[in-house]
């Protein structure tokens, strides 16, 4: 049982490390999947696939808040850098 926890604790370990850029979210959620899958039940390898499916999921919906929070600030920056109703815009429209 120790020699199994053990191991999973390695095997995570080293696939976090080894985890190319676009699983972000992955390692962390099959960490948290695996532990929750193992005491429910010993159904570790199936926690773990859900928590990699569910943190991928997490982490790109996150990304897609922080992109749209991005976005929306250069619009505010680019309507505060452009003069309203300077001399310039009225005689050159």
């Amino acid at each position: 049982m120790k020699a199994q926890a053990l191991t999973l604790a390695l095997c995570m370990s080293l696939a976090g490390v080894a985890a190319p850029a676009y699983a972000k979210g992955c390692a962390k959620g099959a960490a948290v999947g695996g532990v929750a899958g193992h005491f429910a039940g010993r159904h570790a390898l199936l926690g773990a696939a859900a928590g990699c499916a569910i943190g991928k999921h997490r982490a790109k919906k996150a990304d897609e808040r922080e992109q749209a929070a991005q976005q929306q600030q250069q619009q505010q920056q680019n309507q505060q850098a452009q003069p309203q109703g300077s001399a310039y815009s009225r005689t050159h429209s």
